[in-house]
């Protein structure tokens, strides 16, 4: 198996697979293939894991469905491309579990897992409402991963912490301690303008960055919509997310 990543704003990753080979994806990613790639739709992947392990990875943000994409006969060539701007980022697994964004799995080579990793409710319309994802990439072989914006890579030393916005967290390695915390003080959580949550990712381990989380795009988007009553709907849920927000924070 071959792989080559082309473009820059918007990468697409071309795989050449031998016969019987194949990598597998999340339903939809597909951009383009040669007619010896035969495509096999399923709710397994890689080591399978049966009905939990399809449990864990839709609750992780993933799509209950996944596609298998398989040479047969001879060489195919498959490609997926990004959605948005950003780059395609190769990991390794080699039995090491990486935690990703939840939208950050692109596509894998066989006997790749996908599942949950980490679930936080951070109040309504926070993040879309459905609070914080990772979803987590273990088992063995190559997983491509994207990461929107530029990508800036950070390796921690032991003890060594990082806080970031929990949206520029695009993947890290299984060995960083990560957690969920709010930002100190009642007036910078509300007049600060840098949201009310961080991410501390504590070493030993590697850290992706995203420059340009999907979040913020998105709201940045819906800025310049023709409808009024879509901008007070944002508006009104990312408000009434940052007060339930508080007041949860406040009862624990």
């Amino acid at each position: 198996m071959q792989s080559r990543i082309l473009g820059t704003t918007m990468p697409v990753l071309e795989v050449l697979l031998q016969p019987n080979e194949a990598v597998i994806s999340e339903a939809g990613e597909l951009s383009w293939m040669t007619s010896s790639i035969q495509m096999t739709t399923h709710t397994q992947m890689g080591g399978g894991g049966g009905l939990l392990g399809i449990i864990k990875r839709v609750a992780g943000g993933g799509t209950l469905f996944m596609t298998e994409y398989r040479a047969y006969g001879q060489v195919g060539e498959i490609a997926f491309a990004t959605k948005v701007p950003g780059h395609i980022v190769p990991i390794e697994l080699g039995g090491m579990d990486y935690m990703i964004h939840r939208h950050g799995f692109l596509c894998a080579t066989e006997n790749v897992q996908l599942g949950v990793g980490f679930q936080q409710s951070l109040g309504a319309g926070i993040f879309g409402g459905d609070g914080f994802l990772l979803q987590k990439v273990s088992g063995h072989g190559t997983a491509w991963l994207e990461l929107s914006g530029e990508v800036i890579v950070k390796d921690l030393r032991p003890g060594e912490q990082l806080r970031v916005h929990p949206g520029h967290v695009g993947a890290f390695q299984g060995c960083v301690s990560f957690q969920i915390t709010t930002v100190p003080g009642i007036k910078n959580m509300i007049f600060g303008g840098d949201g009310i949550f961080l991410a501390v990712l504590t070493g030993p381990g590697r850290v992706w960055l995203q420059t340009l989380p999907i979040s913020r795009l998105a709201h940045q988007i819906l800025e310049y919509a023709p409808s009024e009553r879509r901008r007070e709907n944002v508006t009104t849920g990312v408000v009434g997310g940052i007060i339930g927000s508080l007041i949860d924070s406040n009862r624990g």
